[in-house]
């Protein structure tokens, strides 16, 4: 640096008899406030740095130059301060070096700057606003810029600013947290400012690289006009956030891309949980206010043609990416908007991972896979988040090639592998109360589609009746989901729910359909050391007077716990299950008979 060469030509170092910290520690106490730190610095800076020939070199190297003396001082142990007061006291030496008054707002000075590629699409402030002339004022006077935020005006990269540094620091370990407190003040005052400057229609219609490129220039000139000093990292980062905001979830951003976080929780701006193994963690993921989530919510729920407002505070809704979203907002949310997203699993679980994961032996296994091979009705029980939509994608996998597919569900999630797949989606009312698709109205529209097997996402209310209707008018292999805790339950919920539809049957009409309708209930489970297992497989038998009669071919048996891990094993039943004839039909009886 030019300091360093000044000093080597001038002899003997008149640092070293100012205090410089290539002298020896005196032993002095530690400064930890910036009127103590200005005391203690200035003769040594004074001594290593020429005002002179300051004045002839720009801005930046003049900060790099006050920014190493500081550290080297703070790493002797003379200093105690923390990112934020290094950065004021870097300003404050640098105006003094260049006899600026301490408050006095700092322009670029003119420098030739290199050309580079006007961008394809430039971002352009809003239309009235003009650039202003050479030599004039960059700061208008309330603080905010009223030039043109063009992206060929920006300086190529590598181009130096003669303006106050925001690069000039490496963030070290013991400063990561006011690092990040840092970011977010910048990310607060820099965005309204940069929204103001910017045309949201051009950079809608931008690739996110290229609107990275282009803001993280439009950001480097406000920094410098604001005086707000960042490094280069924390400048990245700041440039994620905007676009987060901008074209993604914001904060949510980096927990959709965590590949362990299976749920997403948002409970108000001020606490974010996340499931990740199964168990519930509180993360530092905050909303700026309660206006903040609501927006991600509109901005997830308009993605897809629907709304969340006051006349419909709560919604389902899915991600891009095909994750399921539940939204409530107030009046019915208490506390500020609440946002549930269950994550899209980006890696395929078959009945096979499942079985080596220990969620099910591999002898329940064959028989699943027998049980959807063979065509049977099969309906899958479980508690909230206990994984009845992962295991109802793995066993649709087994699924011949051949056979045309009808999903249906309230929010598209199923992720089927098959060329032949028709998926369908319910729709709300509109404003006037008008146009809502319900499940059942989609169940109805199926049976016209000449389906080979539905499949319906969940099982809650009167469409229960046209599915059963359905499973007993040919379209075996048919699957759904329902809420319940364990197959008796299913089924007296199936019965309830046949009820709600207003059909006014005899209880013993209701269960003669259910018993021929459904051939298995698989009971999954979500235990409290967080692992999902499946523990019962039960087959529906027929009747015998007025119950339905089952069997359990398979079930899972607690024995203990150790190191927090549950302990247990998967029981055979042992019985001949009552499907072999159809197995058999398949010549898939003898797979089924040995597996039992």
């Amino acid at each position: 640096m030019f300091s360093r060469r000044k000093m080597e030509s001038a002899g003997p170092s008149a640092a070293t008899r100012s205090g410089d910290p290539d002298g020896s520690d005196d032993g002095s106490p530690n400064v930890n406030n910036i009127a103590g730190a200005r005391a203690l610095l200035k003769p040594i800076i004074n001594a290593r740095i020429d005002s002179t020939m300051a004045n002839q070199l720009p801005r930046r190297d003049i900060a790099l130059e006050v920014k190493e003396i500081i550290s080297e001082v703070q790493q002797r142990g003379r200093l105690s301060l923390n990112i934020l007061e290094i950065r004021d006291l870097v300003t404050l030496f640098v105006n003094e070096i260049l006899g600026e008054p301490e408050n006095h707002r700092t322009k670029a000075e003119p420098e030739t700057v290199a050309p580079r590629e006007e961008a394809a699409t430039p971002l352009i402030s809003p239309a009235g606003i003009t650039p202003a002339p050479d030599g004039a004022s960059d700061a208008a006077p309330n603080g905010a810029s009223d030039t043109v935020s063009e992206i060929t005006t920006a300086p190529a990269p590598g181009t130096r600013h003669q303006t106050d540094s925001f690069d000039i620091q490496k963030t070290e370990a013991t400063y990561d947290q006011t690092a990040s407190s840092s970011v977010d003040e910048a990310k607060s005052i820099i965005q309204p400012i940069l929204m103001e400057r910017i045309d949201a229609g051009a950079a809608s219609e931008m690739s996110r690289g290229e609107l990275a490129r282009q803001i993280n220039d439009i950001v480097a000139e406000i920094l410098s006009e604001q005086k707000l000093n960042l490094n280069l990292m924390e400048q990245r980062d700041l440039v994620t956030m905007l676009i987060n905001d901008m074209l993604g979830l914001g904060p949510l951003e980096p927990l959709l891309a965590d590949e362990e976080i299976t749920d997403i929780m948002v409970n108000g701006p001020n606490q974010v949980y996340v499931e990740r193994r199964g168990k519930l963690e509180l993360t530092t993921v905050k909303f700026q206010n309660n206006a903040h989530v609501q927006n991600i919510a509109s901005r997830i729920v308009t993605a897809i043609g629907r709304r969340v407002d006051e006349s419909s505070p709560l919604v389902d809704a899915r991600l891009a990416d095909g994750s399921r979203v539940n939204i409530i907002i107030p009046p019915l949310a208490i506390d500020g908007a609440s946002i549930s997203i269950r994550k899209f699993s980006k890696k395929s679980i078959t009945l096979d991972i499942m079985a080596a994961q220990q969620n099910i032996s591999p002898a329940m296994a064959t028989v699943m896979k027998v049980a959807a091979r063979s065509q049977l009705n099969i309906l899958i029980s479980g508690g909230t988040g206990s994984g009845k939509t992962t295991l109802l994608n793995a066993m649709s996998q087994l699924i011949d090639h051949g056979e045309r597919i009808v999903t249906i569900e309230d929010a598209a999630e199923l992720q089927l592998q098959q060329p032949h797949v028709v998926r369908l989606e319910t729709r709300p009312a509109n404003l006037e109360g008008q146009g809502e698709i319900t499940m059942r109205d989609l169940v109805k529209n199926a049976l016209r589609m000449r389906p080979d097997r539905i499949i319906l996402g969940e099982v809650r209310g009167s469409e229960a009746v046209d599915m059963l209707q359905a499973m007993n008018t040919g379209h075996d292999g048919s699957m759904c989901t329902v809420h319940a805790n364990r197959p008796r339950e299913a089924l007296t919920r199936l019965e309830n729910m046949v009820g709600m539809a207003g059909i006014n049957l005899p209880s013993k009409a209701v269960r003669t359909q259910i018993a021929a309708a459904i051939d298995l209930i698989v009971q999954i489970s979500r235990m409290r050391d967080g692992i999902r297992r499946i523990t019962s497989i039960a087959e529906v038998v027929g009747m015998e007077e007025d119950v339905i009669t089952t069997q359990e071919l398979f079930s899972f048996q607690f024995e203990g716990e150790i190191d927090g891990k549950l302990t247990g094993s998967f029981k055979s039943g042992g019985i001949r299950p009552h499907f072999t004839p159809r197995a058999e039909y398949f010549s898939l009886d003898r797979m089924l008979l040995e597996a039992i």
